[in-house]
């Protein structure tokens, strides 16, 4: 079941377990024993001992800004897609993060990057009044764009940006399937909001550098069905998801 994880953990690929985080919420694991791979500390200084337990939010606190959107515009890529697809339960578990379940520690620093928090509460209000998604469109795409402004001004390294999201996408589909069989929904759906963010970033970089990594980004998409991560969903054998997260690593190789 670790073959997709071990395609992360090879040199410079290793994962740094950090414990007693808000992201297990959302993936549904349990929030003593939660993983962020590849996590890089907001400030120098030491990594905590994984074998001695570790205060509530700490994983978090230890991500740096960047990081911490990336991961939550991940939640809310896989809620968006849910909610589009008529899936609202499933989307609201995910769109909780940003509206009004957000944590501190979790959006701490977006507010001088323009983040609109009222914009996920309007979506949160909407889809729990029954509202389908296709009615509310404009304010969707405009929590979109608002995420991906976001991410412009926090600024970053991309390719960095897209190890880290493939590093926590292996942990998670390692976590939500298992012989092609969903074994934990939210990890499921958590993986594919991190290969929708990765690919936006990608897209977002000059072409000529980062066209290859685009490529095997859009393919790594289609690793999930066309409307998004649904309880319904067929996922691809672990070894079809190893490959292609190899490719991928492959592409982000190739990059200065």
């Amino acid at each position: 079941m670790d073959r997709v994880l071990k395609q992360w953990k090879g040199r410079g690929f290793g994962l740094m377990l950090l414990g007693a985080a808000s992201l297990a919420a959302c993936g549904g694991g349990t929030p003593d024993a939660v993983e962020v791979a590849g996590a890089v500390p907001a400030q120098s200084g030491h990594v905590p001992d994984v074998s001695t337990p570790t205060i509530p939010g700490l994983q978090m606190q230890s991500l740096s800004v960047d990081q911490r959107l990336a991961l939550m515009s991940g939640h809310a890529a896989s809620g968006l897609a849910l909610y589009r697809a008529g899936a609202a339960n499933e989307a609201a578990h995910h769109l909780m993060h940003l509206g009004a379940g957000a944590k501190a520690d979790e959006v701490a620093g977006f507010d001088a990057l323009g983040f609109k928090p009222e914009l996920f509460n309007q979506i949160s209000t909407e889809l729990e009044a029954g509202k389908q998604a296709v009615e509310i469109e404009p304010l969707l795409v405009e929590a979109e764009t608002n995420l991906a402004e976001m991410r412009r001004a926090a600024g970053g390294n991309p390719k960095a940006l897209v190890e880290f999201l493939m590093k926590n996408l292996a942990t998670e589909y390692d976590s939500g399937v298992d012989n092609s069989v969903i074994v934990n929904l939210g990890d499921y759906q958590d993986a594919y909001g991190y290969a929708l963010v990765a690919r936006d970033i990608a897209a977002a970089q000059d072409p000529a550098m980062f066209g290859a990594l685009r490529l095997e980004l859009d393919l790594l998409v289609l690793m999930w069905p066309g409307k998004g991560p649904l309880s319904t969903s067929l996922p691809p054998p672990e070894f079809q998801m190893a490959e292609q997260l190899a490719r991928v690593k492959l592409a982000l190789a190739s990059l200065p």
